[in-house]
């Protein structure tokens, strides 16, 4: 089905000038069959990738949220200025934002998403009523992920999306180990690159810090450990904890392998404070135990 946002694009015939009272009781059939019932849904919504809609006609809006909020936990926004914010302020992981809005139009919304570290790494789809080829050549080079002209079929919308969606998740699985153990070396977008060189700087200063804590890692980088958490995950795969703990892990594979010091030795100069706990996790990345390792 396509979503029609003229008055001309309707017959005559379709258009209802005066809407009669309804008496019938019957319920109403949803407009949108939702393919999750309730539970389901406050199930796996906590694990549900967030789709942010910036929008300020309510009916699109709706219309977006509807066809998206089965799969998707949707939060919405009725223009740029609010959608920079809540996009700030959640870390979505894609987002589909009109072009032509009061106070912050979709394009300024793309470009200050773009230069924000925070937020530099969301693929956004932006969608017009233009036609004109410097429009859509004006938002590609801001950094918009998409282009989906009004009006639209769901069905495109959501291939869309689910593309995008799909393409970020086979990088972070092609990438996540090499970029958890070795950022400096992963080809991305120079904004990414940059934080992510600051995320060395910072644990090459303080990885060995048994008390180095992701609240101090957060505040270290300008970012809330929420902010930190989802844009790592986005771009790694694992968390802060995680990839904390992975870049310890690395640092100890070369102190096995290059020092004559005791593996319990190891284990605190690294940042553990539990030989039993580093032996675990050691060998839940590296398929041995720290001492298999060492031997090899």
């Amino acid at each position: 089905t396509a979503l029609p946002i003229y008055a001309h694009q309707f017959s005559n015939a379709a258009i209802v000038r005066n809407v009669p009272k309804q008496t019938t009781s019957k319920k109403a059939t949803p407009l949108f069959r939702r393919e999750k019932n309730e539970e389901q849904l406050l199930e796996t919504d906590k694990d549900a990738p967030i789709l942010l809609v910036v929008e300020d006609n309510e009916d699109i809006r709706t219309f977006v949220k509807s066809a998206f909020e089965s799969e998707y936990r949707v939060l919405e926004a009725e223009n740029g200025a609010k959608g920079i914010a809540v996009a700030t302020a959640t870390i979505p992981d894609i987002i589909i934002s009109d072009i032509m809005m009061p106070e912050v139009d979709g394009l300024e919304l793309c470009k200050q998403l773009k230069s924000d570290e925070r937020t530099s790494h969301i693929p956004i789809i932006l969608l017009t009523a233009k036609v004109e080829e410097q429009s859509q050549f004006e938002g590609l080079e801001l950094g918009a992920d998409d282009y989906v002209l009004k009006p639209f079929k769901t069905k495109f919308l959501e291939t869309r999306v689910q593309n995008l969606v799909l393409s970020r998740k086979q990088l972070r699985e092609r990438y996540s180990q090499e970029v958890v153990l070795k950022p400096k070396d992963i080809s991305i977008s120079r904004i990414d690159e940059t934080f992510l060189g600051k995320v060395q700087e910072v644990l090459d200063k303080h990885l060995t810090d048994p008390d180095f804590s992701v609240d101090e890692f957060s505040k270290l980088l300008g970012m809330s450990r929420m902010q930190l958490h989802r844009k790592l995950k986005a771009l790694t795969g694992v968390s802060a904890t995680e990839f904390v703990r992975s870049q310890r892990l690395q640092l100890a594979t070369t102190l096995l392998k290059e020092s004559d010091i005791t593996i319990s030795e190891i284990c605190y100069q690294v940042g553990f404070n539990n030989p039993s706990y580093f032996s675990k996790c050691f060998k839940e990345v590296f398929g041995c135990l720290p001492s298999e390792y060492a031997q090899k």
